[in-house]
């Protein structure tokens, strides 16, 4: 495997970073993140598609672009990858509507299918798609010997629209799967969150997809603001600082969810995936030095499974994780890199949801407020 890396900022396109050999007229696979707006002024596809003729090219929008050791914003981050033994095959589906995402996400599966298929990335509309349903299809119907990671486009901190293309300029409502094919190839995963847990564990008795309107026998926002304390007058701004841990049943693992808005009148909170009612909830809180473990912890847990340092990590981290740590957002980059060493190359996004097994050998969960990571080696 040989990558190459360039970014855009300022209105400069400059290249940081590229493996000797490496060609741009033989790279299968490039991923470009960048900030939405810029995607909106210029053709960034016909930008990319000059430099990578053959190339399958992935372009998302996002809430900040990870490379190397560092965040940006109002950037474009452009990798491209020259496999030496693997395939790659792409698809992708338009929808318009929230209830498509699970037959959408059947179709992904059905056209990337096959017997030496290892790893899909998905790399999904943030606004549109319904994540907790795309994962459920995705879960429903690919192998048992198949991972499956991935995230959902940002558009920022404004939550308007995001936008994905495939071999064409990005535009709203688009699902794209990235098959990766044969025996050389090598995929690590980790995902951790690293917030706190407080209070018992409630049930949810009320709920719609991911509106949630009562906790045990009481409405949800009143219990909210009852365990936030004097935090609750900073509400809706301070519900990043303190998002909800669920599990669906009592044998399943925990996933972290984030509370988008709230309704006064209504006394509900939505959020940023499903949350059904019998469901188990526990309220979290910040912690900046977990969340920044957090990141060490999931990169170590995508190297368990091989005996050497990735190529390729793809970090994707939640918009909540970097409105929460501020300033100190690139520490958690840099945690990651600090495992993985000076030779792998780095990138990624923040985004609206993070897509990955909690463990291996575990079939794939939508999570927020995590850091989410992907290792890729070909061997």
């Amino acid at each position: 495997m040989k990558i190459c890396q360039s970014t855009y900022q300022s209105d400069t396109w400059e290249s940081v970073r590229i493996d000797e050999g490496f060609s741009s007229e033989k790279a299968q696979l490039v991923m470009v993140f960048g900030e939405r707006k810029l995607f909106e002024q210029m053709d960034v596809y016909s930008k990319v598609r000059e430099n990578f003729p053959k190339a399958e090219i992935v372009i998302n929008s996002t809430a900040g672009e990870i490379f190397d050791a560092g965040v940006e914003t109002q950037t474009i981050v452009v990798t491209g990858i020259e496999f030496e033994e693997t395939i790659i095959k792409t698809t992708e589906i338009n929808i318009k509507d929230t209830s498509e995402s699970y037959q959408s996400a059947c179709q992904i599966v059905e056209a990337l299918q096959a017997d030496d298929l290892v790893h899909i990335m998905v790399i999904s509309d943030g606004g549109i798609v319904n994540g907790s349903a795309l994962v459920r299809a995705l879960n429903e119907h690919t192998a048992s010997h198949v991972t499956v990671t991935g995230g959902l486009a940002g558009d920022d901190d404004r939550f308007e629209k995001t936008l994905v293309g495939l071999n064409s300029e990005p535009t709203e409502g688009k699902i794209i799967g990235i098959g990766f094919y044969g025996n050389k190839l090598r995929i690590g995963h980790g995902t951790m969150g690293g917030w706190d847990v407080f209070g018992p564990e409630r049930e949810i008795t009320k709920s719609q997809y991911n509106v949630l309107y009562t906790i045990g026998d009481k409405p949800a926002l009143e219990l909210y603001k009852e365990y936030l304390g004097k935090y609750a007058k900073d509400l809706p701004g301070a519900a990043l600082l303190f998002p909800l841990s669920m599990r669906v049943d009592a044998d399943a693992a925990p996933v972290v969810r984030t509370i988008l808005s709230i309704d006064e009148k209504q006394q509900s909170m939505t959020f940023a995936g499903e949350i059904p009612k019998g469901a188990l909830i526990r309220f979290m809180k910040a912690n900046f030095d977990n969340l920044l473990d957090a990141s060490s912890e999931a990169a170590e847990n995508a190297l368990q499974s091989l005996s050497f340092k990735p190529e390729l990590a793809i970090l994707i981290s939640c918009v909540g994780r970097r409105l929460v740590l501020g300033y100190r957002t690139e520490e958690e980059v840099e945690a990651a890199r600090e495992v993985f060493g000076p030779d792998t190359f780095i990138t990624g996004f923040y985004s609206y949801g993070e897509i990955s097994p909690l463990m291996a050998e575990a079939k794939c969960d939508l999570h927020n407020q995590t850091m989410t990571i992907t290792t890729f080696t070909e061997i």
